[in-house]
């Protein structure tokens, strides 16, 4: 690492966007294995929570859009199943 200001404030933020994903995304993951352990009308109120979750990763580069896809699909599917 260069001994530059503005390079040991991008590892900074860097560190902090780091820590904010991971964040994110776990609690993401925790929200989706919880859904999936619901069971019937609870699982479609809690869909849309947990699909802006979805969104919003990939959004902001978390996750691949592709990916969010898969997982709201995969989730519709399961919840409109358990009706």
């Amino acid at each position: 690492m260069a001994n530059h200001k503005a390079t040991k404030k991008d590892v900074r933020q860097a560190a902090k966007r780091r820590d904010r994903n991971k964040y994110y995304g776990k609690t993401t993951r925790n929200a989706i294995r919880d859904l999936k352990e619901e069971k019937g009308a609870e699982m479609g109120k809690k869909l849309p929570v947990v699909a802006a979750m979805i969104d919003k990763l990939a959004k902001r580069g978390v996750i691949h859009k592709n990916k969010a896809a898969n997982l709201k699909s995969k989730l519709t599917r399961k919840a409109n199943a358990a009706k």
